[in-house]
């Protein structure tokens, strides 16, 4: 940003100091404590200049935060050339040398996803199902009826590992053992990645650095591990596609195979294939492990809320069995799910976007080119003049709302609003948003109808551990299951 530009940023009032000194603090502090000093932002903003934007620093710039629904709908409308999601996510994760530069410039694994994914829900129901089930028995391994004490957020990765790879990859890579392989590159590949751009947060790292990522991560290695593991399954599929065309007997319906039909040239390779196959799987064990451990352990918290899902689960799969359109009318299930996300989404931030043009807000804010901005999200949902008693847990908060409203839909886990932003909102919302929530909506239905799920020695619900805007579930917690005992 150049000096201009921080002129016209010193006119947006700042949470903290806006010295050279103090700011450099600041932005150190923000690494740590980023939650506390946005709702710190915010309820200035709120009280004091009626939901004005503020800028808070961080160690190498300045970003401004917005903080309404009006503002919300305003970057929703904001064009791509003015206000770039694509370009935020690159300066965030430097796509071009960790993921690739192919996913940052044609993602087009991200239409696949929200198109081809979402379409093939119910027709992958089954698998999904299946896989959760098998999951489920292998990790926890019960006998008998005891209490079994299990490590949450592992557990829950493994499981969601598996699962999200049945439909990405299929068997028999989804489920080699507990601990799939899969698993252990993408947990290395994610280590790396918050390595680096923790490393080019704290440090003047130039993106373009290609030594910083051979150096600083083993992000190559992991790369690497990935073409080991899937490049004999992905051969095997462009032997058959060259052999007999886009169809063939037993073709597999999953997303290495719609990826394969859309790949041209360069792209039908078993680098670039594992590579998008790798990213996807980055969103998605980035997110939903991290956000159900949190709705699990709001479960074990609130044991007293098992009956009523168990309840309406029996009650609508006696009718339905187990599907997707069964899941669909599971509405206490979505409502704790959803209501989980609003307190403790894993970002307190949605909607980055990177200024490519100056520009103007409606309440005359200007953020010049350059500046990176974001809606402090967390903070709205806990704003009681968008949710009533919004910090108390409500599991079925949003259930009532759908049977009170004619609008139902809008009130479901995988909708999202100018108040609700754990998925984001308007094109940019997370596209695979509805196979996160059709996974997390079976797994929490199949928990409650076949375990009981408690803390040891009656425990209250742990902490989350912030790291720069994420919050996430404490990564020590442990939960107890056993087999259902009526």
């Amino acid at each position: 940003v150049n000096l201009s530009s921080l002129s016209q940023l010193d006119r947006i009032p700042t949470v903290g100091s806006s010295s050279w000194l103090g700011s450099w603090w600041a932005g150190l502090t923000y690494l740590t404590n980023a939650p506390e000093i946005l709702q710190e932002g915010y309820e200035k903003a709120v009280f004091q200049h009626k939901s004005a934007p503020f800028k808070v620093a961080e160690p190498l710039r300045w970003t401004v935060v917005l903080s309404s629904r009006e503002h919300v709908e305003e970057i929703r409308r904001a064009p791509d050339d003015t206000l770039s999601f694509a370009e935020a996510s690159n300066d965030l994760l430097h796509m071009e040398y960790t993921l690739g530069p192919e996913i940052h410039r044609n993602p087009y694994h991200l239409m696949i996803v929200g198109t081809q994914l979402t379409r093939n829900l119910g027709a992958l129901y089954p698998d999904i199902r299946d896989e959760i089930a098998v999951a489920f028995d292998d990790v926890l391994n019960l006998r008998g009826n005891e209490w079994k004490s299990v490590p949450a957020l592992s557990s829950i990765e493994t499981i969601l590992c598996r699962t999200s790879n049945r439909v990405f990859v299929g068997l028999p890579l989804c489920e080699l053992s507990n601990r799939p392989p899969l698993l252990g590159i993408l947990l290395q590949l994610l280590q790396a990645l918050f390595t680096f751009v923790l490393a080019c947060t704290r440090h003047s790292v130039q993106r373009n650095d290609r030594m910083a990522v051979r150096y600083l991560t083993n992000i190559n290695q992991s790369n690497e591990r990935g073409r080991r593991l899937l490049g004999p399954i992905i051969e095997e599929r462009l032997r058959s596609l060259e052999e007999y065309g886009n169809e063939w007997a037993d073709k597999p319906n999953d997303f290495l195979s719609w990826l394969m039909d859309k790949a041209e040239g360069p792209e039908l390779t078993v680098k670039c294939l594992t590579t998008r196959i790798l990213g996807v799987n980055f969103a998605s064990i980035h997110v939903s492990p991290h956000s159900f451990t949190h709705v699990l352990l709001y479960l074990a918290a609130n044991p007293k809320y098992i009956q009523p899902l168990r309840e309406e689960v029996e009650a609508i799969v006696e009718k339905e069995g187990w599907s997707k359109a069964a899941l669909g009318k599971m509405r206490k299930v979505d409502s704790f799910l959803k209501e989980c996300h609003r307190l403790e989404g894993i970002n307190s931030t949605s909607l980055m976007r990177k200024v490519l043009k100056g520009f103007a807000f409606s309440d005359g804010t200007f953020v010049p080119k350059g500046t990176m901005t974001l809606v402090a999200a967390r903070a709205m949902h806990y704003e009681e003049a968008y949710y009533e008693n919004a910090h108390a847990f409500e599991p079925f908060r949003f259930a009532d709302l759908h049977e009170k409203d004619d609008e139902g839909r809008k009130h479901q886990f995988a909708s999202t609003s100018a108040e609700y932003l754990a998925f984001g909102h308007g094109r940019h919302a997370c596209p695979g948003r509805f196979f996160a929530a059709s996974e997390m909506t079976a797994m929490l239905a199949h928990i409650v109808v076949m375990y009981d799920v408690k803390f040891a020695d009656n425990a209250t619900l742990p902490a989350t551990v912030p790291l720069v805007t994420f919050l996430l579930p404490d990564p020590t917690a442990k939960v107890m299951f056993r087999r259902r005992v009526d």
